[in-house]
């Protein structure tokens, strides 16, 4: 048992002071000092600096770790560059990142104070880097394939991949399921797939209308993507429309990411199925689909989180800099406003679409917690601050675990 004592302690309804939180691997008690010593005798009481902030770690729900080589290989500015680009450079940004190349990315994020993501895996080289993190990881096996000639060799090496995540049985290691997209795969495929979602309960992700391609190819037929799958796969029409993607999805909630060029009728499916959308406002920015139109969500009620997707639409993998390009991206929402639903979107909200006991920093929740050095005692901006200033991380807890920094007890 410890006890830590930070000047402030962001809860997502209040910010505490004179406060202490007492923890193994869950939060057990908020107090006042005093009353944790009596409660807990034996428990290690660690002073942290002045005008420290104890928050809860970050959570980044949508990376693909095994692109992380990238740097300036792949094409920005549009979309349909951009995914030529990654087929051209596909072998080089594979073989191109190992286990370190990897591991660099992992341990960028924990500096950055994210103590759980979501790893989107196309191939499954990073099991074992993920396998070994620091963080809580939910691995998400990614399925994808249109052609039903090749549903049954796709599948079955999916069912491989999927397995090998099964076999980590460390804390914080959730195995879970990645429907590429619409345009990307059978309907027979995501059938199969979603009967091991249900069945076993897993956690599910899907890409969804990230881009005016996708919404061309998937309404008529036509568009960029025309060419696209008349050359690389033979195939003269999309395998679906978007009304029959989503109704695989029906009842089972699903994070689903981008979604910059939904209607409405697809906005209004995601909030009666109770769907989060995945926001990642520096890969939309680079890959020239536009921004996510927060007041749509807002008006039909869904629930968005905020995501930094991978290194092949990124410059980097930290949450703060990707809330900061966000709250200059949606200038017509409330600025105050703006970022306090940014923070929540990366701890609390993040925690609850992906169902795990953290985000928070609650009696009964894990011990997932950053603490950050503030230069000064914070005001009613605080979170517009933590956001535009990077404050220093000094330490970074995992299931109680310290991760990042040094203790100093008392």
């Amino acid at each position: 048992m410890q006890i830590l004592i930070p000047n402030y302690i962001l809860t997502p309804d209040i910010l505490l002071s004179n406060m202490s939180v007492a923890f193994d691997k869950k939060i057990q008690k908020i107090a006042p000092l005093e009353e944790l010593r009596k409660e807990f005798p034996d428990a290690e009481v660690i002073k942290l600096k002045k005008n420290s902030l104890l928050m809860p770690g970050l959570i980044n729900a949508h990376v693909h770790i095994e692109f992380s080589a990238n740097k300036t290989q792949l094409s920005y500015g549009d979309f349909m560059n951009w995914l030529y680009s990654v087929i051209e450079n596909r072998e080089e940004l594979i073989t191109g990142c190992d286990n370190k190349c990897m591991k660099k990315a992992i341990d960028s994020m924990l500096e950055s104070g994210i103590t759980t993501f979501g790893a989107v895996s196309s191939h499954g080289m990073d099991l074992e880097v993920c396998a070994n993190a620091s963080q809580n990881i939910v691995f998400f096996n990614e399925l994808i394939g249109s052609q039903a000639t090749m549903a049954d060799a796709l599948f079955g090496d999916f069912l491989t991949r999927l397995d090998a995540s099964k076999s980590i049985t460390r804390e914080g290691f959730y195995p879970a399921v990645a429907i590429h997209s619409p345009y990307s795969v059978h309907p027979i495929l995501i059938k199969k797939a979603l009967q091991i979602v249900k069945n076993e309960k897993l956690k599910l992700t899907a890409h969804f209308m990230e881009s005016k391609a996708e919404r061309d190819w998937l309404d008529k037929s036509e568009g960029d993507f025309k060419d696209f799958f008349e050359k690389l796969l033979k195939q003269k029409s999309s395998v679906s429309s978007s009304s029959e993607f989503l109704e695989h999805f029906n009842d089972y909630e699903t994070l689903l990411t981008h979604v910059v060029k939904a209607n409405e009728n697809e906005l209004k499916t995601l909030s009666s199925n109770k769907h989060t959308i995945i926001h990642c406002p520096i890969s939309n920015r680079l890959l020239g689909n536009g921004a996510l139109d927060l007041s749509k969500l807002e008006k039909h009620k869904i629930r968005w989180i905020c995501a930094t997707d991978g290194l092949s639409s990124n410059y980097k993998l930290d949450l703060f800099e990707e809330m900061k390009c966000a709250l200059f991206m949606h200038s017509n929402i409330p600025l105050l406003k703006l970022a306090k639903k940014l923070i929540n979107s990366v701890t609390k909200d993040a925690a609850d679409a992906l169902k795990l006991n953290t985000g928070e920093i609650s009696e009964g929740k894990n011990a997932d917690m950053i603490v950050l050095d503030l230069d000064k005692e914070p005001g009613d901006e605080l979170a517009i601050h933590l956001i535009l200033h990077r404050y220093n991380i000094s330490k970074v807890y995992i299931n109680g675990t310290l991760k990042k920094g040094n203790e100093c007890s008392l």
